[in-house]
């Protein structure tokens, strides 16, 4: 089929504003699909600054068009210079031999080995695996941008960022393997359960808990933001003596955009969605967040003079 001349023009015009431009399904800080998130994900480490970006899931003519215009059948797509580069599996590959940056005219690549720790117990836990699964294989450690680790076998690759470890071998892919300086790895069975426990030191730090008498010195003391998740609606219902940041209206994306050491305490009913708004913001690289014990129920005694901030 023929593209719309119109159309190409229109895709053309953006290809020549930009130097890089990602055809995506969503955005690079929310994608909607995993071979997007992939690509995404390699360019969010290397162009922090950002990049253009096309959300093909809103507009319908440019999803089908530029499969036409690229003779490339799915999506993402990414293009440097007016060129296409390809899909997610090709952006990846590029990413971990070095030649995207290159492409995109940054220096080479640190691909030195990440330092590492593995137990005795993890490292014959993790041979046994490596062993069931067949000849040549190794445990291949992922770190994603909010830290988040993920461990899973795959066959011995040579050209790999890899560390040996007493017969155990551990790959890294590039995108991830600053991320893995200092990860230990250890394997536990008692009271927390059984199975493998990683530890990162460049994790944001974890979500702590906060009683609202605490809450309350820091806000009169002006160091603490407090958020209440809940809707309008609860709010309503429940108030209290203390003027909160919500989620409502922007307001998430004026919280998103504060310094990552703000400190922030979350607010619900019992504790429950402000803990999940808590390990988004975690996940965002906040560093001082609390969730609040006992919800809207534990401020009874709160005095509701407190100033307003």
């Amino acid at each position: 089929m023929s593209l719309d001349p119109a159309l190409r023009s229109r895709i053309e015009s953006l290809l020549q504003s930009n130097k890089v431009v990602l055809f995506m399904k969503g955005a690079p800080d929310a994608p909607q699909c995993g071979f997007s998130a992939k690509a995404a994900g390699a360019l969010n480490a290397l162009l922090p600054e950002g990049y253009a970006h096309i959300d093909v899931l809103s507009d319908p003519e440019i999803r089908e068009g530029i499969k036409e215009y690229g003779q490339w059948p799915t999506i993402p797509q990414l293009y440097i210079g007016g060129e296409l580069v390809g899909g997610s599996d090709i952006v990846e590959q590029m990413l971990n031999s070095g030649e995207l940056h290159g492409v995109l005219g940054l220096p080479a690549p640190d691909r030195s080995p990440p330092s590492v720790s593995v137990t005795p117990a993890a490292r014959q836990m993790l041979l046994d695996a490596a062993a069931n699964a067949g000849e040549g294989y190794a445990v291949q450690v992922e770190v994603d941008p909010r830290f988040q680790t993920r461990l899973q076998l795959a066959p011995a690759d040579a050209n790999a960022i890899a560390v040996e470890i007493d017969g155990l071998r551990l790959q890294f892919d590039l995108a991830g393997v600053r991320r893995a300086d200092g990860l230990s790895i250890d394997w536990v069975d008692d009271e927390r359960g059984r199975g493998l426990v990683i530890e990162n030191p460049n994790a944001p730090p974890k979500v702590r808990p906060i009683t609202p008498a605490e809450v309350a010195e820091r806000v009169a003391a002006g160091t603490l933001t407090v958020v209440d998740v809940r809707p309008a609606a609860e709010r309503e219902m429940a108030a209290v003596g203390i003027a909160f940041s919500t989620l409502d209206e922007g307001g998430m994306k004026q919280l998103e955009a504060l310094d990552k050491t703000t400190p922030i305490a979350f607010l619900c009913h019992h504790g429950g969605r402000s803990a999940q708004a808590a390990e988004h913001f975690r996940g965002l690289g906040f560093r001082e967040l609390y969730n609040i014990e006992g919800g809207i129920d534990a401020w009874a005694d709160i005095d509701s003079s407190i100033a307003r901030y």
